[in-house]
């Protein structure tokens, strides 16, 4: 079976991690994978393909409509038995040629439920099935966007470990002594984390010596640069860094403020280096995150109660961190993920 995926690669987020995870593994699995990636050139899309491991092209792709983009990827989805599209530039090229065509959706953006579910809906009756990253995800296509639920499928995100490095983190200024409370996500509003800095002056009221470090880039950084000075708290946005599991392993929790989610792998990574979580009731992540049990949950756009739940959790983690890496390893395996998507390429192939 000879199966095409297309994703626009803009740098290395959740979906593209998922990728890098999930195409080795089909191919293991006797899959003839082919990746087909449409660059935002604007971004920085070469490390993602520094880890891809299966065949790929590389299209040009600066602007959200192209009709020589939407040529070029036709041709390239001649030869594929199945097409597997991520996300909505993918969705829409992939869309016009693909003899088979399935599609995961990775998030549930406020847009997809506005205008755009109509181009959706017309996307989905060319698809043959609709994968789902969580339920949460699932409901929200069928509720909200108005998709066929007959079509839809769920099928987590899996890994097996936290990152791999890809170098050595450079210095920084943070002391050893320091309780560390971490998050690994875009610095956009969607991840709430200008709520982690308005919680951290109640969370250094008990822990004197608690410093949040943001992994990642995005439109926020002033806003929240700023935000820090404003409140007089110690905030270190080092960027993308090589060596994220290094950081893992040095934090006391993660904390994941989400306003909405479509999975949060930053939350898996977590789990399986033992770190307790903290993050909001939104979207998936419950499906995620055992409250209680593997991290603490609580409401979105709520500093104090997330100060509460950090301060709970640096005061006494107990054995949240070993439970949540139980619940990784055994609910969100690379194997399981891999099987049921080979699964349902089979299902699709029926059609």
């Amino acid at each position: 079976m000879k199966v095409l995926h297309i994703h626009r690669i803009g740098g290395i987020g959740g979906s593209e991690r998922h990728l890098l995870t999930l195409l080795p593994a089909l191919a293991e699995r006797g899959v003839e994978v082919s990746f087909l990636g449409l660059d935002d050139t604007s971004r920085a899309p070469d490390p993602f393909y520094e880890a891809l491991t299966v065949p790929c092209e590389r299209v040009p792709a600066p602007r959200d409509l192209d009709p020589r983009l939407a040529l070029r990827v036709r041709r390239a989805t001649r030869a594929a038995d199945l097409v597997h599209t991520h996300l909505v530039h993918a969705d829409v090229y992939g869309a016009l040629g693909a003899q088979r065509l399935v599609s995961t959706k990775h998030n549930d953006d406020p847009f997809r439920a506005g205008a755009f579910r109509f181009v959706e809906r017309a996307l989905a009756r060319r698809a043959a099935r609709i994968v789902a990253i969580t339920d949460a995800l699932a409901r929200f296509q069928v509720e909200r966007v108005g998709l066929p639920e007959a079509k839809l499928e769920v099928i987590h995100y899996g890994l097996d470990e936290p990152p791999a490095p890809w170098g050595s983190n450079p210095p920084d200024d943070v002391p050893p002594t320091a309780r560390v409370v971490l998050a690994v996500s875009r610095l956009e509003p969607q991840k709430g984390l200008d709520v982690a800095v308005r919680a951290l002056p109640d969370i250094r009221q008990r822990h004197r010596d608690a410093v949040l470090v943001a992994l990642g880039e995005g439109p926020q950084r002033q806003e929240l640069e700023q935000l820090a000075r404003d409140l007089d708290v110690a905030v270190l946005l080092p960027g993308r860094v090589p060596d994220v599991t290094a950081w893992l392993r040095r934090a006391d929790l993660l904390v994941h403020p989400a306003r909405w989610e479509g999975f949060g792998l930053a939350l898996l990574e977590a789990m399986l280096a033992s770190l307790p979580v903290v993050s909001t009731r939104v979207s998936s992540i419950p499906e995620i995150v055992a409250d209680g049990e593997t991290g603490l949950l609580v409401p979105p756009d709520d500093a104090p109660a997330l100060a509460a739940a950090v301060s709970r959790v640096l005061d006494d983690p107990a054995d949240l961190g070993a439970r949540g890496r139980q619940r990784a390893r055994t609910d969100f395996s690379v194997a399981r993920m891999a099987d049921h998507t080979l699964d349902v390429y089979r299902r699709a192939m029926s059609t």
